[in-house]
């Protein structure tokens, strides 16, 4: 009995085009591993972004998304969403980052070509991309205050560790 089945050699692989929700899911796992190598390999913060963005809008489809920091100019912001307008496209889900204590990180926008909401499954998605994002800025922000403290390591502060009880026997 051949134990190798060669029958499929030479003929290309295709993928099949109607994934069952589980193959969905792998997909989205496998995807957020490779972010998260990407943020923790210090790729620039603009750049893991644009991943997110990218990875949301091929999630969702039909979409353009955008992450944008709090520091950025809010007539931007205004100046974004009247361009999408211009090019037919609704707003399709405003979102705020937000870290501890609300402190804001930026903004996820996304914009569409048909007026509609965010489904259920889309909300989570959007709530996925919104940690992850969350995730790269607050390291991005740790990384740059280090650097603006003079200290020359880019692993992580951690917090102070508690004091062990000393004993007194």
């Amino acid at each position: 009995m051949n134990k190798h089945d060669f029958r499929t050699r030479g003929r290309l692989q295709r993928r099949k085009a109607d994934r069952n929700f589980d193959e969905g899911i792998q997909y989205s796992f496998s995807s957020e591993e490779h972010l998260l190598q990407s943020i923790s390999s210090r790729l620039p913060l603009p750049k893991v972004l644009n991943e997110i963005c990218s990875l949301l809008d091929c999630q969702i489809g039909k979409v353009v998304s955008l992450i944008s920091l709090p520091g950025e100019d809010a007539g931007e912001h205004g100046a974004i969403a009247m361009n999408a307008a211009l090019f037919g496209l609704y707003t399709f889900c405003s979102e705020r980052l937000v870290g501890e204590n609300d402190e804001p990180l930026g903004f996820l926008e996304m914009y569409c070509c048909a007026a509609r909401s965010p489904n259920s499954g889309e909300f989570q998605l959007i709530e996925w991309a919104k940690c992850l994002a969350v995730i790269a800025i607050k390291r991005h922000n740790e990384a740059t205050e280090r650097v603006n403290c003079g200290m020359r390591s880019t692993w992580p502060v951690r917090g102070r560790l508690p004091e062990w009880p000393v004993s007194m026997n």
